[in-house]
């Protein structure tokens, strides 16, 4: 089975100190009979105290709060992580009939059927009664529909925020990993197929998949007799050894790595840095130390900031 160390980091800075920043993260790999987390360190600026919980999708989360007036914060997470999955899906024949029958009693399972209001609902109905679905099984319904965005839909990078729409998505017909699950969520469960959206790391299979050494997003979709199965809308073939779960939830704002708030009149830039190594030692996006990206402008930018903070204090 595949080992891969992964090195995620971080990074915000301001453009002049801020204090009192409260944060929440979910960047703690799934342990499962999928994958086992061999080896987990997380540092933070300031090595705050974390206070760890499940959330309602049961993801592992940390609750952390940076009180200090400070300029630079980083979250350096490194983990190794050996996949079990197996390399090849097996295809089963459960109906749709079988999905309904389920869904009436399960609470949890109705909940991930129901598709978001979007206007361009009509749109979405187009695309599914152009798949032909009315006598396909679960898994070559979801198949049609991940296969529909992957030659519909072209991957561009830079043309799209976590805060673009399902609407915008199909006009541009165009985007990243983020907004082609978005969309796959959408015709799944118009159709009544639960599903949810998965957060994490596509894994270098040397197979020029796209999205490879970076974070990754792709949905599981809920299969009778199969359970959870993950499906990669933007590569266009079920999750296999090489996608390592970070987080699931309903969309991706359940799933967010990072999310907080801070006191202080600044402007923030943040980076995020991924560092994938296969275990032959091949590594896509090589960062050997959080420092190598704590440049020394970086560190101009927050001496300047906080001059201009003492100074406005003696003013004061």
């Amino acid at each position: 089975m595949p080992v891969f160390k992964i090195h995620h980091v971080t990074k915000y800075l301001y453009n002049r100190p801020v204090k009192e920043s409260v944060n929440q993260i979910r960047i703690y790999p799934v342990a499962s009979e999928q994958q086992e987390i061999l080896q987990h360190d997380v540092k933070i600026s300031s090595d705050p105290e974390l206070f760890f919980f499940l959330d309602y999708w049961g993801n592992r989360c940390a609750d952390f709060s940076l009180l200090e007036s400070h300029a630079v914060f980083v979250i350096d997470s490194r983990v190794v992580v050996r996949t079990l999955g197996e390399e090849k899906i097996n295809l089963t024949s459960a109906t749709m009939e079988q999905v309904r029958q389920k869904v009436a009693d399960d609470f949890h399972l109705l909940e991930l059927t129901r598709p978001d209001e979007i206007k361009s609902a009509k749109a979405i109905k187009q695309i599914i009664s152009s798949l032909k679905i009315d006598d396909k099984t679960v898994m070559e319904i979801s198949e049609a529909c991940s296969g529909y965005i992957y030659k519909e839909f072209k991957y561009i990078k830079g043309i799209t925020t976590i805060e673009t729409t399902v609407d915008e998505i199909l006009e541009h017909r165009s985007g990243v990993c983020q907004d082609f699950a978005h969309v796959l969520l959408q015709l799944l469960r118009t159709i009544g197929i639960p599903s949810r959206y998965v957060s994490g790391y596509i894994c270098p299979n040397k197979n020029g998949m796209r999205g490879e050494g970076a974070t990754h997003a792709w949905v599981e979709v809920w299969v009778p007799e199969l359970g959870w199965m993950g499906l990669d809308p933007t590569n266009n073939v079920w999750a296999t050894t090489h996608h390592v779960k970070l987080a699931v939830g309903r969309n991706f704002d359940d799933c967010t790595p990072l999310k907080g708030t801070f006191k202080g009149l600044a402007k923030q830039t943040l980076s995020v840095y991924v560092s994938v190594g296969y275990e032959d030692g091949h590594v896509f996006e090589e960062l050997n130390d959080v420092q190598v990206f704590i440049t020394e402008s970086d560190k101009e930018a927050v001496r300047l900031a906080e001059e201009a903070a003492q100074q406005q204090q003696q003013q004061q």
